[in-house]
């Protein structure tokens, strides 16, 4: 009976966390601007204007998927104290429309077609079929140039302080179309990477793995002499492989899975030969049992349940979701239970990992434009840009002050409502009910956020470790094509990424031999790829023309 009961709490966390853990954009944070007085990262500290007093029945109405953090408490926005306080304080009313969770995809198709538009859409408008500028020209979203100078001062001013960001918020043509979620700040766009089980490896007399032969001996060992059925598990939804994407074991070989550049020059990672030797790899460990049997189908709630039960003793995940989730639940039932970062792998000990995960400083997601039917254009503009003033800074990162912050010596410090909630909330559920900090929006995010919400030694050595890379040499920033461009990649990459993924299923799960790795390449060349690198190296050397010149 005991141990029925410890399975039914077990599975009880494992639902509660699989509503909290939609982090994956969620652990980056960061501003430019110099706060002197706290040398932090802050907005300029001018006084925000005054958004002009409105009719009390003035209502806007904005489009929006809730955060799964914030929806696994509420059911609506209007429910969460932060969307009452924003609307309290800029003095506009909001009616959300609010489309099925991890359906938003499907549900703005249906929304752009009605013809109904709401007056704000948050979306991720850099994904539109054809890009931003199409939205703009198809009739859907204001470019918002004009607007932007007349009423969004402190975005505004934010931009001019910032070229590099601004020049990754417009489209080639010189469009702003969304007031954009920022991550302005360097050492918080990495916040993923390998999480390890070190309890077993101090049991097992091993170390922290850091080469692909080391990975490969903790591995067997977790499955032989710890009983793991799928020693390493990682994200397959909503792609096969989306768990290392970031440059997990993959970025050992030298390359990633999608587009990145060797010294300015655009490479496409899957066609590359040494993709074929990752493959083979996986080929290997899936053939010895080392890796999820079920790899294609891994969503995070599967994810969860293997690392807390141990199902699994590795995984490539969150320091937030990931350690900060799985390590208190892990350690509530064992004490002696330890979860610890392990660094990006490697072929040859002693090197520098090449690739790891490193978010764009512009989230595709977050940004938020202001469709072609809204009659109360300023009035959305100025409520938008209030995320970019100082006390939106602080509404947008930190909450309430006196309910989720207090302020410290000119530092933001959450309250025991966020770290320790009284209501039995997860850090990032009290965070979302509060703040945006641990997702995205209209705002620049705040490093004092990330300082706080890794609270644990754990998480600190983690995003030490995991940004150890040169992801940074190697990355792509956020490059503005022309409608044209954009319309014939989404086109040519939607039949390419098939093809990549049907090719490395195959022949990891043994369907296909390795050999037909070269057959693959040439189907995707067949399908244009090296027309899709031509238009990402333009709209590179664009993008790097345009900093020269500046």
């Amino acid at each position: 009976m005991k141990l029925q009961r410890e399975c039914s709490r077990i599975a009880l966390m494992v639902v509660f966390i699989a509503l909290t853990s939609l982090l994956t954009a969620c652990e980056q944070s960061g501003t430019d601007s110099v706060d002197k007085t706290s040398n932090r990262s802050a907005p300029s500290k001018q006084q925000a204007p005054h958004i002009p007093a409105m009719n009390e029945q003035l209502t806007l109405t904005y489009w929006a998927e809730l955060n799964g953090n914030a929806a696994s408490i509420k059911s609506s926005f209007n429910e969460v104290p932060f969307f009452q306080e924003w609307q309290h304080r800029t003095g506009i009313k909001l009616h959300f429309i609010q489309p099925p969770t991890n359906q938003a995809k499907e549900a703005i198709n249906v929304l752009l077609t009605s013809g109904e538009l709401p007056d704000m859409i948050e979306y991720e408008w850099i994904n539109y079929p054809g890009g931003p500028e199409k939205a703009i020209n198809d009739g859907y979203i204001l470019r918002l140039n004009d607007i932007i100078d007349q009423y969004a001062p402190h975005l505004k001013q934010y931009l001019n302080e910032h070229p590099d960001i601004d020049m990754q918020i417009r489209t080639a043509n010189g469009s702003y179309y969304a007031f954009p979620f920022i991550q302005g700040d360097d050492e918080l766009r990495t916040y993923q990477g390998p999480i390890i089980r070190k309890d077993w490896l101090d049991e097992l007399g091993l170390k922290v793995p850091t080469t692909i032969d080391e990975w490969h001996t903790v591995l067997t060992a977790f499955k032989e002499r710890k009983g793991a059925e799928a020693p390493l598990t990682f994200l397959g939804v909503p792609n096969p492989l989306f768990g290392i994407e970031g440059g997990g074991f993959i970025g050992a070989y030298g390359i990633k899975k999608g587009f990145y550049h060797e010294d300015g020059k655009i490479k496409f990672g899957a066609q590359e030969p040494e993709y074929k030797e990752f493959l083979t790899l996986f080929r290997d460990w899936y053939a010895e049992g080392l890796i999820d049997k079920n790899l294609a189908a891994v969503d995070s709630e599967t994810q969860d349940m293997s690392m807390i039960i141990g199902r699994s003793g590795a995984s490539i995940w969150n320091a937030g979701a990931g350690i900060g989730t799985w390590l208190p639940i892990l350690q509530g039932n064992d004490p002696s239970a330890e979860l610890v970062a392990a660094p990006y792998p490697v072929l040859n000990k002693g090197d520098r990992p090449k690739f790891g995960q490193l978010a764009p400083a512009i989230g595709s997601i977050g940004g938020v434009a202001i469709s072609s039917n809204s009659q109360h254009v300023e009035e959305a503009a100025r409520m938008l840009d209030y995320g970019y003033g100082p006390e939106g800074h602080l509404l947008f990162n930190f909450g309430i002050e006196g309910v989720s912050y207090v302020m410290k010596d000119g530092y933001p410090a959450y309250t025991d409502t966020i770290l320790k909630n009284p209501d039995k909330l997860a850090p990032a559920q009290a965070l979302a009910m509060y703040t945006r900090a641990s997702y995205f929006g209209p705002f620049v995010q705040d490093t004092r956020y990330m300082e706080q919400y890794y609270n644990l030694p754990e998480q600190k050595e983690a995003v030490r470790l995991w940004s150890s890379t040169d992801a940074a040499l190697h990355s792509l920033p956020t490059l503005p094509k022309t409608e044209k461009e954009n319309t014939e990649m989404s086109v040519i990459m939607q039949e390419v990424n098939k093809v990549v993924d049907e090719m490395s299923l195959k022949i990891i799960f043994g369907t296909e031999p390795v050999e037909s790795f070269d057959m693959f390449v040439e189907q995707m060349k067949s399908l244009q790829i090296d027309r899709a690198i031509q238009i990402q190296q333009q709209a590179l050397d664009r993008y790097n023309q345009a900093v020269s010149a500046r």
